[in-house]
């Protein structure tokens, strides 16, 4: 017979597997939205741009060794040419002001912002549209 306490952890892991499988597969739909979003840009001849990194609180930004599409007029967000999703933000720091700053990928969410304030999140879909749009 198990006791109870295993039986809830069992039911944790088991819950925690489930949300991972979630979030992977929200990724995979939201990698090919990226896909779809690039093969349009090419299309239409709009090429690729250095990425600058925004620092968090600030108008300033730094250098990062990316070249892409920003998402967002914000610029915090934005795709590289090979589909990876990258959140911008970045904390001040002097030597990233000199040396530039190396930004690493995300999973691209489905929904960008979630849980962020009212307003602010959007479906990714939504984003990219408004995105070709402008």
């Amino acid at each position: 017979m198990t006791s109870w306490r295993e039986e809830r952890r069992q039911a944790a892991v088991e819950h925690a597997a489930a949300l991972e499988r979630k979030k992977a597969a929200e990724s995979a739909q939201a990698r090919q939205l990226l896909a779809g979003f690039i093969e349009t840009l090419k299309e239409r001849g709009v090429e690729p741009e250095p990425l600058r990194a925004q620092v968090i609180g600030s108008n300033a930004s730094y250098r990062t060794d990316l070249t892409g599409w920003y998402l967002r007029r914000n610029r915090s967000l934005a795709v590289d040419v090979d589909g990876n999703f990258y959140i911008l933000g970045v904390p001040a720091s002097l030597k990233s002001r000199v040396a530039g700053v190396r930004v690493l990928p995300s999973d691209p969410p489905l929904v960008v912002g979630q849980g962020a304030r009212d307003g602010e999140s959007m479906p990714l879909a939504e984003l990219l549209r408004l995105r070709l749009e402008s």
